[in-house]
């Protein structure tokens, strides 16, 4: 009996040195277990309902434990602003030896930690982004052009059942490999199809429950679990952006580039031994581009397409709009949008209201710091609840409902208030920056 109860003693020790513990001063949270931290507070199929229910209890900047991991929830606005915009710096770092990082081999831009690797490829990148058209009439042009792809498209297949998410996948996927290797797909072409079909099965395990049992108990990785599954489909994408850049290697003209992967491997003959700049690293920031310019576009247009449908008021306002400023044309120009306040307005309701990116990609800080009164030490995780501050109480006339309105003054013109921030904020978020070069 004795022994029995020593063990039980021994057990129960054990069990507490295993329990988290929070820093003096770090944000309040619920309680956690041993080796679990707070995993059992969440439903890892969709933990989002359950950050807002912690939200209501310890407020707009809390901590929980994923696993032993401690990590800051950072909700509504004023928290938002503070660390990603004033204090921008303290929180730009990436958390690393995660399932997401780990797929990307800390490699690429989006995902690698704050260092000369990612100032150096952050740089190049919106540089090369700008020269290569987005924000400018060249990207204009590439529109229009798969635009008339998708008109085609539809022509084809009057009659017959068509997927829009298969339409605007495949759209959005052309324009933004236009960019990075100047080439576009057919939407039955089988390259793009096992590309898509490959980003898409990353994307669902990232989003679900084996991202984050990988990322809290690292002694299941060698495991022949379904999180497996993401790096075999990474390994394919590789494979096909791969036999692009050689491609180009055997078709550039040195200084004359006709695209971002010319731009690169000009960028790597200039480059010595020493230099952060890489082959590898070419194939792994044109994946980041590619998603970012990819999966976000098109789950947006998706939920516009779908709102439209639900409201068709709105819908028929928009296209008022459009023959009013168009006068019979049948192409908008960029320029156009500001004849078009309605429409933007609507655009811009739909990003906020499909909130593509809830948690946005998790940061980490860089050193110790504070938020909102709490101290923050260096490298905790930092997780954005981006659909406080885009349905949050007072940023928004109509925070829980889809209307236009959130973005039109009295006087009916266009109105950006400060807490839209569909793909979270600041100057060391590059997924923020594509996209606002893609939609200014």
């Amino acid at each position: 009996m004795i022994s029995v109860f020593l063990l039980v003693l021994c057990v129960v020790f054990l069990l507490f040195q295993l329990k988290p513990q929070r820093p003096k001063n770090f944000p309040p949270g619920p309680p956690s277990l041993p080796v679990l931290g707070n995993l059992w507070n969440l439903n890892m199929k969709n933990p989002l309902k359950d950050f807002d229910r912690v939200r209501k209890s310890y407020g707009n900047v809390y901590s929980l434990f994923l696993g032993q991991r401690p990590a800051v929830v950072i909700n509504g606005f004023e928290a938002m602003k503070e660390a990603m915009v004033i204090k921008a710096t303290d929180f730009a770092g990436r958390p690393q030896n995660m399932l997401i990082t780990d797929i990307a081999d800390s490699k690429g831009v989006a995902l690698v930690d704050y260092g000369s690797l990612w100032r150096d490829h952050r740089r190049f990148a919106l540089m090369t982004l700008r020269n290569f058209g987005l924000g400018k009439k060249s990207m204009e042009e590439r529109i229009h052009e798969e635009i008339q792809h998708i008109i085609k498209t539809l022509e084809n297949n009057i009659g017959k059942t068509l997927s829009p998410q298969f339409l605007f996948h495949n759209a959005g996927s052309n324009i933004i490999c236009k960019v990075l290797f100047g080439t576009r797909y057919e939407y039955e072409d089988e390259t793009i199809k096992n590309v898509i079909r490959c980003f898409t099965e990353i994307l669902k395990i990232l989003m679900g429950p084996w991202a984050m049992i990988y990322d809290s108990f690292p002694v299941i990785r060698s495991l022949p679990l379904p999180f497996n599954k993401a790096f075999q489909n990474m390994e394919v994408i590789e494979d096909v952006k791969l036999c692009l850049v050689n491609e180009h290697k055997k078709s550039r003209v040195p200084g004359e580039p006709r695209d971002f992967v010319d731009c690169y491997l000009d960028e790597l003959d200039k480059r010595d031994g020493d230099s952060t700049f890489s082959e590898e690293q070419l194939t792994r920031i044109t994946f980041d581009l590619y998603a970012a310019g990819t999966d976000t576009t098109s789950n947006t247009l998706l939920t516009g397409f779908l709102y439209l449908l639900n409201y068709p008021h709105i819908q028929e306002r928009c296209q008022q709009e459009i023959d009013r400023v168009l006068q019979g044309g049948n192409q908008a120009t960029f320029e156009d949008r500001n004849d078009m306040p309605y429409m933007q307005a609507v655009i811009h309701e739909i990003q906020r209201i499909a909130n593509t990116i809830p948690l946005s990609v998790f940061h980490c800080t860089t050193k110790d710091t504070e938020l909102m009164g709490y101290s923050i030490p260096q490298g905790t995780m930092i997780i954005q609840n981006m659909t406080s501050v885009l349905r949050e109480e007072g940023q928004w006339k109509f925070p829980h409902e889809f209307n236009p309105e959130n973005f039109l003054n009295e006087q009916g013109e266009f109105v950006k208030p400060e807490a839209f921030m569909p793909f979270s904020a600041g100057r060391f978020n590059l997924l923020f920056i594509a996209k606002k070069l893609l939609l200014s």
